[in-house]
C-alpha cells in the first residue's frame, strides 16, 4: 500500500473483477495506453470477459494501441461498439473491416481537442495505469501519458490501476499540462525538447476516483525485427540526404529534433544514426523505441521527449534495471502536446514516417490496403508531416515476392497529400521533391524510388498521361489499374503494357 500516499484511497482498493462492474452497457471509456505502453492490464480485460456472458458493448478511446490481447478479446467477445483513435491488432482489424466494430481513425494530436469541443462526448469511466499516487491523490503514470489527462478531466468516474512491476523512480519523467479549450488556449512554451512546462502527475478530483486496483503485469513487449537489407538501405539513403543538408549549410551535425514512427523500418532508420557523423541529437517524438536507448548509450542522443516508452523485453530489462541512468534524458508528455502543431513547427522537427504506398506525385497512403481495408491508422504521422521542418516517408519499393509495387500511379487512399511531403525513400533510392512541380516530381520518384521490375511500367503510364496534358497528368480509367490487376491476378506486374491513351 505504500505506493498510495493518499490515505482516503486505501479504502477503495478492490479486485479488477469488482472494479469492472462500474462499467455499464454503452459506456464510453477513456483508457490509458499508447503503443502497448501504460495500458490497462487488469480492468479492461475483465470487461472483455464480462461481454461473453452479458450484454455489454462499450466505446473505447485510448492514446494509441493497447498491449497483449486486450483489443483482440474486446473485439472477438463482442464488447466493442466503437474504437478510436488508433489500433494495431489483427483481430480488431478484421472486425473493423467486417463492419462489426466502428472505428474512428484520427490524428493522435487531435483527440483531446475533439473531447473539449464536443461537450456531449462524455467519458463515463477513465481507467488509468499509475506507478504511484501522490499525497494529494494525483496520478503518477507509468510508461505512457497519451490522452490520460483529458480522460481524467472529462470522466465521471476514474479507476486507477497501480502497477508495481515498474520502479517508483519513474516518477518525475512526466510533464503533464492540460491545455485550455479553444479559443482561449494558451501558448505552449516549449522551446527545446527538454523544456518542462507542467506537473509530474495527472491532477484528479479525489471524489471521482471510484476504485483502485493493484497489478504487477509489465507492458506487453514490443516485437521488432532486426534491420534487413532493405531497411538498412533506406536508413543509409536518409543519412546521406541529411549529410548533404549539413554540407550545404541547411542543417548542423546536431540536425533538428527527430521524430520517427514505430516498427521495423523506423527503428532501423534511427539505429543508423548510431554510426553516423551526427552528434548531440535530440528527439521530439511520440514513441521511444529500442533505438532511442541505443542512441543514448552511444552518446549520440542527448535528450528525448515523447508520449510513451515502447521497447522489447531485453531493452526493457536494461532500462528499468538501471533507470536512473536514463531518467534525466527523458520526458513523457500528453499526446496533444507531443504532437502539437505549434511545437513541432517551432522546434523544426524532422519527421520520419512509414507508408503503405505512395504515388508518382508524392501522395502517401499510410492506412488502407487497396484503398478499403484498414491496417492500423494514421497515428501521429500527419501531425508531423504537415508541421515539421522536413517530412520524410519511407517504405520498400515492392513486396510479396515482387507482386506488389509500393509506388503506384495513384494511391488508393490518401492520408498525406503531396503538399505535406518533402522526401520519399525506398531501398532503391531517395526523391527530394521539395520545390518541384508535379511532372518533375513524377520523373524523380520513378527514377529514384521505383524497383527496376516496375520502372518501365510506371514510366509508360506517366508518359502516356503526360501526352494528354494537365498540371497533374492522369489517365483516370487506369489510375487504379495496378490495384485492380493485383486483386484479379495476384500481382501488379502486367505482361504487356496495354495502350492506355484515350
Amino acid at each position: 500500500m505504500h505506493r498510495i500516499k493518499y490515505a482516503p484511497y486505501k479504502d477503495k482498493v478492490q479486485s479488477a473483477e469488482k472494479a469492472s462492474l462500474l462499467i455499464k452497457n454503452h459506456h464510453i471509456l477513456g483508457v490509458s495506453g499508447f503503443t502497448k505502453a501504460g495500458d490497462s492490464k487488469a480492468v479492461l480485460p475483465k470487461v472483455a470477459e464480462r461481454a461473453l456472458h452479458e450484454e455489454l458493448k462499450v466505446t473505447v478511446l485510448s492514446g494509441a494501441s493497447l498491449g497483449y490481447d486486450t483489443d483482440a478479446n474486446l473485439a472477438k467477445n463482442g464488447a466493442l461498439q466503437k474504437r478510436m483513435p488508433f489500433q494495431a491488432d489483427a483481430t480488431l482489424r478484421k472486425s473493423i473491416n467486417n463492419h462489426e466494430v466502428l472505428y474512428v481513425d484520427q490524428h493522435l494530436g487531435q483527440t483531446a481537442d475533439m473531447l473539449q469541443k464536443i461537450d456531449s462526448f462524455k467519458i463515463d469511466v477513465a481507467i488509468i495505469e499509475a506507478v504511484s499516487i501522490t499525497e494529494d491523490g494525483y496520478i503518477v503514470p507509468t510508461t505512457s501519458v497519451g490522452n490520460s489527462p483529458i480522460f481524467v478531466e472529462k470522466a465521471d468516474k476514474v479507476i486507477i490501476e497501480v502497477n508495481t512491476s515498474f520502479p517508483e523512480s519513474l516518477a518525475g519523467i512526466h510533464d503533464i499540462k492540460l491545455l485550455k479549450k479553444q479559443p482561449h488556449r494558451e501558448i505552449i512554451p516549449i522551446l527545446n525538447s527538454d523544456t518542462r512546462i507542467g506537473d509530474s502527475f495527472i491532477k484528479v478530483n479525489p471524489e471521482k476516483v471510484a476504485a483502485i486496483v493493484y497489478t504487477e503485469i509489465p507492458d506487453s513487449p514490443a516485437v521488432i525485427s532486426a534491420p534487413d537489407e532493405k531497411t538498412e538501405a533506406i536508413s543509409k539513403h536518409i543519412l546521406s540526404f541529411l549529410e548533404k543538408e549539413v554540407d550545404e549549410g541547411r542543417l548542423t551535425e546536431s540536425l533538428l529534433p527527430l521524430q520517427a514512427g514505430i516498427g521495423k523500418t523506423a527503428n532501423a532508420i534511427l539505429s543508423g544514426f548510431t554510426n553516423s557523423r551526427f552528434k548531440n541529437l535530440t528527439m521530439y517524438s511520440e514513441v521511444l523505441q529500442d533505438s532511442t536507448f541505443d542512441l543514448i548509450d552511444s552518446g549520440k542522443l542527448l535528450f528525448a521527449s515523447a508520449s510513451s516508452i515502447t521497447v522489447t523485453q531485453s531493452c526493457s530489462d536494461k532500462i528499468f534495471n538501471d533507470f536512473e541512468k536514463y531518467k534525466s534524458k527523458l520526458l513523457l508528455r500528453p499526446q496533444n502536446i507531443s504532437n502539437a502543431a505549434e511545437v513541432i513547427s517551432r522546434l523544426g522537427v524532422i519527421g520520419i514516417n512509414t507508408a503503405i504506398e505512395f504515388d508518382i506525385y508524392g501522395n502517401v497512403n499510410s492506412t488502407h490496403i487497396t484503398g478499403t481495408k484498414m491496417m492500423n491508422g494514421i497515428g501521429g504521422s500527419g501531425d508531423f508531416a504537415r508541421n515539421g521542418y522536413l517530412s520524410i516517408f519511407a517504405c520498400p519499393s515492392m513486396s510479396k515476392e515482387g507482386r506488389i509495387s509500393h509506388i503506384v500511379p495513384m494511391v488508393s487512399h490518401t492520408d498525406h497529400t503531396e503538399h505535406d511531403v518533402d522526401v520519399l525513400v525506398t531501398e532503391q533510392g531517395l526523391a527530394d521533391i521539395r520545390g518541384l512541380a508535379p511532372v518533375e516530381r513524377a520523373r524523380v520518384i520513378i527514377k529514384n524510388c521505383v524497383h527496376p521490375d516496375y520502372r518501365e511500367q510506371l514510366l509508360q503510364y506517366f508518359e502516356e498521361a503526360y501526352q494528354l496534358g494537365g498540371h497533374t497528368p492522369h489517365i483516370l480509367k487506369n489510375a487504379f489499374s495496378w490495384h485492380e490487376e493485383f486483386k484479379a491476378h495476384g500481382t501488379m506486374k502486367m505482361e504487356t503494357f496495354a495502350n492506355t491513351t484515350v
